[in-house]
């Protein structure tokens, strides 16, 4: 059976061109996680609507804007009817939003978020009319109608208002369909495809394009900046252009990744990655807690029957102050340690999460962490 194997591997590889032997390492990222085609990006789409089926939740006859849809969508059906008779609470007009993908066909079906416009309490029970849904362009992408989702509600009685999240904003699964599909080009007209880094950085760009360069050929890939790699696209390859693009996307590199430790203050927590060295230093760190209490007695005259004018009842402050100090936290690392050999030092002698986040700006200042501090 391995024979057989062997041999049907060697056999799909004979005569085949050269950047079709991709060698995929055992370690390290796929290119598809580290960018994106240039071409491939999402486009967003918006649309005005009209929501009907409320129970009296609707945009009141303050909305202008919702009358006059009411008006326009009755005028659609030949029912005309003047603009100052119309009374509804059913209704409420809302802005519908989504986002269409790079390859997305007519007949694909779109997930569409619906919020409210008006004054309108709540959205719950109401159908999306039809409503299109354009781009930037002013184009008609996709068509969006449906009924709506709302993951909250709002009941009020006599002043008693019960509410959970947001009523006013809800949510249709597969609520859009594509009406016209955008043709993404992936190759250049000179026979190029260019991919962009999600983080752009030298080193990495500079990475994925040697790596590309080993296996199609010197020469191919360039790094334009830290953010762009464009890659020539072989003659043999432009016939089966999808083929080409998944060695890409699967052609594993080992990125650079930036130093850099990020600090939560509100909740404590700290994020480094594991190439984060400290240089040796010898960390003394101490609180000093001062608390001030005032207590207030009343002081009035006893065992006195006649009292002259200037004899009454006076507030007395009586003020305390105590002073503590905790032992102070003291830490020392020796040269080329990492944020994991500091954490542990630290977590030993029972530092809290503020004393860490106080203790890493220190060494930040110091200049013994070699690293980007981010602070949130």
């Amino acid at each position: 059976m391995r024979k057989l194997v062997i041999f049907l591997l060697i056999t799909n590889l004979v005569g085949a061109p050269v950047w079709a032997a991709s060698v995929y390492a055992t370690g390290g990222v796929r290119i598809k996680d580290l960018s994106r085609l240039s071409s491939a990006r999402d486009n967003a789409l918006v649309g005005y609507g009209l929501v009907t089926g409320l129970a009296g939740t609707g945009d009141s006859a303050r909305s202008s804007a919702t009358m006059q849809s009411i008006k326009n969508i009755l005028q659609r059906f030949n029912v005309i009817v003047p603009l100052n008779d119309v009374r509804s609470r059913n209704a409420a007009a809302v802005m519908v939003t989504t986002t269409l993908p790079p390859y997305a066909q007519n007949g694909d079906k779109l997930d569409i978020n619906v919020t409210s416009l008006g004054d309108s309490r709540s959205l719950v029970g109401g159908t999306l009319l039809l409503t299109h849904l354009t781009g930037a362009d002013q184009r008609v992408y996709a068509l969006a109608q449906g009924q709506l989702l709302v993951g909250g509600f709002s009941y009020d009685l006599n002043g008693n208002v019960m509410q959970k999240n947001h009523p006013t904003s809800a949510y249709i699964a597969g609520g859009a369909l594509v009406e016209r599909s955008l043709r993404a080009r992936l190759m250049s007209d000179t026979g190029y495809v260019q991919y962009n880094l999600h983080n752009p950085d030298f080193s990495t760009a500079n990475l994925i394009a040697d790596s590309l360069d080993d296996w199609i050929g010197a020469g191919s890939a360039l790094a334009v900046d830290a953010a762009r790699v464009r890659i020539k696209v072989p003659e043999s390859a432009r016939a089966n252009l999808v083929r080409f693009l998944t060695h890409i996307e699967n052609t594993i590199v080992e990125p650079d990744i930036p130093s850099r430790v990020v600090v939560n203050e509100r909740t404590g927590t700290v994020v480094s990655g594991g190439n984060v060295r400290i240089s040796a230093i010898t960390v003394t760190h101490g609180d000093l807690n001062v608390a001030i209490s005032t207590e207030y007695t009343v002081s009035q005259p006893l065992f006195v029957r006649h009292t002259g004018d200037n004899v009454r009842t006076v507030v007395v402050p009586e003020t305390s102050v105590e002073v503590e100090e905790d032992a102070p936290i003291n830490v020392s690392l020796p040269n080329n340690s990492t944020i994991a050999d500091l954490i542990s030092a630290l977590n030993r002698v029972k530092a809290s999460s503020r004393d860490i986040i106080t203790i890493l700006q220190g060494i930040k200042r110091a200049g013994a962490l070699h690293a980007e501090l981010i602070i949130q």
